[in-house]
């Protein structure tokens, strides 16, 4: 295995497409777009731009890293699906990187690192615990926040993580999902089907 792997990672989880490709120790592309829709048209075009800036190819890859959420449960499958299929076709590993452990990448050690949600909520994670949804107001109360209002950063951590865990990687990157999906199945009662 390198010594000075070539890691492409990515996040779609929030309202945006980033990636990040680091080769050895340094992050020598990165790039993100906000967008609201259409990270599954934009994914790969943008993760071939990185390529293409650090004068890359698809065959110079050693692994993959992408971010799992927690986040937009649309955003999380698009992106998980793509490292794993890309981690396939490549024949190289993909790992998973929760956004928590990104963060933490980024934060002074008296900060909580915190997820933004809808409707004013937050996800958590405090150290020893699972993640958890809660209220903003009631989050602030254990401690200084920190939130990354930049992906390209997140995209940069994620990267920089995965150069320290692909080697021992065993499974597929799966999304993490912290509160149950706001759609759910209809409560109309399914048509009688009639046999002729």
């Amino acid at each position: 295995m390198p010594s000075d792997p070539t890691i492409l990672a990515f996040d779609t989880s929030a309202a945006h497409c980033a990636a990040a490709l680091l080769r050895g120790r340094e992050i020598v592309a990165s790039r993100a777009e906000a967008m609201s829709r259409g990270q599954a048209e934009r994914l790969v075009p943008l993760l071939e731009d990185v390529l293409a800036q650090a004068d890359c190819v698809w065959a110079d890859l050693d692994a993959i890293g992408v971010g799992i959420g927690p986040g937009n449960f649309t955003g999380i499958r698009i992106s998980v699906s793509a490292a794993r299929g890309l981690s396939l076709g490549l024949g190289v590993p993909a790992v998973g990187v929760s956004g928590f452990d990104a963060l933490t990448e980024l934060i002074n050690a008296d900060q909580l690192p915190c997820i933004p949600a809808p409707r004013d909520q937050v996800y958590v994670q405090v150290p020893g615990f699972d993640p958890r949804l809660m209220q903003r107001v009631e989050a602030e109360s254990l401690g200084p926040l920190f939130s990354c209002t930049d992906p390209e950063k997140q995209a940069r951590a994620i990267a920089r993580l995965t150069a320290e865990r692909w080697h021992d990687v065993s499974a597929s990157p799966a999304p993490l999902y912290v509160r149950p999906a706001d759609a759910a199945p209809s409560r109309d009662v399914p048509p009688v089907l009639l046999d002729e």
